[in-house]
């Protein structure tokens, strides 16, 4: 995800995280749409001017199209409640995206299973 930790960047970090926070609690307790299903919030990039902000979501299974339009569904009410329970001057607008990261790396495992790569420790002898 890169983060921009120049200047203010500590603070959009920590807005960032508190907002991670939130929502994900406001999800877990108050989101009643069938559509989300078991979705992890992995992590809140917030902009400079701190008025948008970039939810990154991984979700566990084949329903991530459905989770992301509940989920834009539910933003004014996420982000009404977000601005009740963050404490923030200004609420940003919230984007809901995918965590590539996730996949990329479940890619890169799936790859290594391919080819016959365990997780073992190289430095062990195999001597058990």
């Amino acid at each position: 995800m890169g983060r921009d930790v120049g200047v203010g960047g500590h603070r959009t970090e920590r807005i960032g995280e508190r907002i991670q926070v939130e929502l994900a609690r406001l999800i877990r307790e108050n989101l009643r749409d069938p559509r989300v299903g078991f979705v992890t919030l992995t992590g809140v990039d917030v902009s400079k001017d701190l008025r948008h902000a970039k939810v990154f979501i991984s979700v566990l299974g084949d329903s991530l199209e459905e989770t992301l339009a509940a989920l834009t569904h539910a933003t004014p009410f996420l982000k009404r409640e977000l601005g009740r329970r963050a404490g923030l001057k200004f609420t940003p607008s919230l984007r809901f995206v995918e965590d590539r990261s996730i996949r990329g790396a479940r890619r890169v495992e799936d790859l290594l299973d391919e080819i016959g790569v365990d997780d073992r420790d190289p430095t062990d002898g195999g001597d058990a």
